[in-house]
């Protein structure tokens, strides 16, 4: 059986992004049933409506790459308690001009770590939101808000607390027969 494809949108452009670390480890849990193609978000221009006759390159290959994956996997942070807005951005781009939404049925996850407390509960409820009216098949159980702390991360880049590896493993185990059931119905 070939392999899932995966595009993966990390919502912090931070290079040492703890979010970009959790993808990275999540990619590890998965190596050998799916593919991560990280979307590209950072270069991206301020979505803009006057652009939709004229659509700009990096949006075309965002919406390719959404388009060419089987599944969308959002790892973000959160920002004022909302969606980073370069994650925003590259969702109205993506979706856009409207009747062009690459978006449109694909099963998707959402996931995020935070040094706060809450982690990021707050931007997932509203990145939860905009991805349903975007007809996203949003994974619903289980919730993943982690919260940041030393040592989470073993040098390696996997997770080294054996029941956040073994908790995210559950969650990676799900999001594969969410998008299974999806592809084969």
């Amino acid at each position: 059986m070939s392999k899932i494809k995966i595009a993966v949108f990390v919502g912090s452009l931070r290079k040492e992004s703890y979010n970009l670390q959790l993808a990275k480890a999540l990619e590890a849990l998965l190596a050998d049933r799916a593919t991560f193609d990280y979307v590209e978000i950072g270069d991206l221009p301020h979505y803009n409506q006057d652009n939709d006759s004229d659509f700009p390159p990096q949006g075309t290959r965002l919406k390719e790459q959404v388009r060419a994956a089987d599944a969308l996997l959002f790892v973000t942070p959160e920002y004022n308690r909302s969606i980073p807005g370069v994650l925003k951005n590259a969702i109205d781009t993506g979706s856009r001009p409207y009747g062009d939404s690459a978006f449109a049925g694909k099963p998707g996850a959402v996931l995020g770590i935070s040094p706060g407390a809450v982690g990021t509960a707050l931007a997932q409820k509203q990145l939860r939101s905009v991805l349903a009216y975007l007809d996203v098949h949003v994974l619903g159980q289980p919730e993943v808000y982690l919260q940041y702390k030393d040592g989470l991360f073993g040098s390696d880049g996997t997770i080294a607390n054996e029941r956040t590896r073994a908790f995210l493993q559950g969650f990676v185990d799900k999001f594969v027969a969410w998008i299974e059931y999806h592809q084969h119905g």
